[in-house]
């Protein structure tokens, strides 16, 4: 079953079992997609409310931009919550690969290169998918539904989680990664990454708590 077929206890206790998998990547492109899905709910409480249609249509047509590449992004996210597992897996059946002879051995250490790529590849798409996410935000807590101000709080600080701990899971598997020209390309644009991410997440978060305090 596709842990995103399961429910959610299901794939909660699925995390709280002796089996690595899914783990911290998989929870990471979770988080992200509930933070999206609560930032989007802060819109669909907007349209149609009187102050939001009374705003003009270029900031309407803006907004409503806005959401919709926020659910492109959360339908990307979804595919990753399994992907990342399967990247895990991939690497965990390269590992088990016989390793005998010269050849075996040659073939064990290419596979093993290869599945690790494809671990760090998945996280690392998570967390630029969840930077641009937060890009978006901005414009939803100006515009949108203020009833609601704390449940796209609550939104980015979860993309923001899922962000951090998608670069955790491309740091860890960078580990096992031979070439270092991609090693350092890789950790660079996490640290810049974050760094956005960081910045971003401060300033809506204080925004927010300053809304709330007004």
């Amino acid at each position: 079953m596709k842990l995103i077929d399961m429910s959610i206890i299901e794939f909660c206790e699925e995390v709280d079992s002796n089996s690595p998998a899914p783990g911290g990547g998989s929870v990471a492109a979770l988080a992200s997609d509930i933070g999206i899905g609560l930032a989007r709910m802060m819109a669909h409480l907007s349209f149609g409310k009187k102050k939001y249609e009374g705003l003009d249509e270029d900031i309407r047509a803006e907004f409503v931009d806005r959401f919709n590449k926020l659910g492109d992004i959360r339908q990307e996210l979804v595919e990753l919550i399994d992907k990342d597992t399967e990247s895990f897996n991939e690497v965990m059946k390269a590992m088990r690969m016989p390793k005998e002879t010269e050849q075996e051995i040659k073939l064990r250490k290419n596979a093993i290169q290869d599945a690790t790529l494809f671990s760090i590849d998945v996280p690392f798409k998570t967390a630029k998918l969840s930077l641009k996410a937060l890009e978006l935000l901005q414009y939803l807590v100006k515009h949108g539904n203020q009833n609601a101000i704390t449940d796209i709080g609550v939104g980015t600080l979860m993309l923001y989680t899922g962000l951090e701990g998608a670069i955790l899971n491309v740091k860890v598997n960078l580990m096992g990664i031979d070439n270092r020209e991609l090693h350092d390309t890789y950790s660079g644009s996490c640290k810049q990454i974050l760094s956005d991410a960081k910045i971003i997440k401060d300033k809506l978060i204080e925004d927010i708590h300053l809304k709330l305090e007004s």
